[in-house]
């Protein structure tokens, strides 16, 4: 009977919605990357968070950027990772909240194509079909796509699934370039990463931001906030850190993504309306 009792409850857990935990909180990550490497990039994260902040917070993400969006609108994540322009979208509905950044950073788009390509240069790419992670993925795709439509190169997009399916099907010559961007270059598969070289980079704008949703109480807030800045001083933090290409974390504010909306783009509009 009590083995029973034992396996009704182990069910239960396994079944039972992540709200129903009053202390735990998602957090919530943009699938740049598949999500395996995330969860595995990610869990042990979110351990040492729990662990700092004495608030439970468990990882989480969608199977494509297009889910993580429409997630995000619906507030379905309390703390969030999201590309630049997702901020200066969803802090005006649902009205996240930026609390951190990465620290000493500049995010660039990058445009990849073979290693041993005989393109030069993003002009020579007029008239082919070019892989990016999503449409409103900011420096992987917005950014490398503004420039050669400012440009004039004619180009037919091919959205995948995340930056390492860019990565993978461009090393594979299935078409000849693609955009992400350096983190996830350089955290992709050596042995795809290698097959590779980056053919153009874009300017710097403020990186993604790690962002709360309007429900999680400012008492919360700080113990998140704290937690994550603690990895700069902590060698375990400092570990964990490195596993995801970070430098460090600091205090960021709505105003630090400003240069992002003087781009005035204009891809996920509707979703205010």
């Amino acid at each position: 009977m009590k083995t029973l009792h034992s396996l009704v409850l182990a069910i239960l857990i396994v079944f039972m919605p992540v709200k129903s935990f009053a202390e735990t909180l998602t957090l919530g990550i943009v699938p740049q990357q598949s999500a395996k490497k995330l969860a595995k990039l990610w869990t042990p994260i979110s351990a040492y968070l729990s662990e700092k902040s004495g608030v439970k917070i468990m990882f989480a993400t969608a199977q494509d950027i297009p889910t993580f969006e429409k997630r995000v609108l619906a507030g379905e994540y309390d703390i969030a990772y999201m590309n630049p322009y997702h901020y200066t979208v969803f802090s005006q509905k649902p009205g996240y909240q930026a609390i951190l950044k990465q620290k000493d950073k500049r995010i660039k788009g990058i445009v990849v194509v073979q290693k041993d390509s005989p393109i030069k240069s993003l002009s020579e790419l007029d008239s082919s079909t070019l892989t990016f992670p999503s449409p409103a993925a900011f420096a992987a795709s917005v950014l490398p796509r503004a420039k050669m439509n400012k440009e004039g190169i004619s180009f037919q997009p091919k959205y995948v699934s995340s930056h390492d399916s860019v990565y993978l099907t461009v090393s594979r010559g299935l078409f000849p370039a693609g955009g992400g961007v350096m983190r996830t270059f350089n955290n992709t598969d050596p042995k795809v990463r290698e097959n590779l070289r980056v053919l153009w980079t874009t300017p710097g704008y403020t990186p993604h931001a790690i962002a709360v949703h309007p429900r999680v109480g400012n008492e919360k807030l700080k113990k998140i906030q704290q937690a994550f800045l603690s990895m700069n001083e902590d060698p375990e933090g400092q570990a964990l850190l490195k596993t995801i290409n970070f430098k460090g974390m600091e205090i960021a504010a709505n105003e630090d993504w400003d240069d992002v909306r003087e781009l005035d783009i204009k891809l996920l509009e509707h979703l205010l309306k």
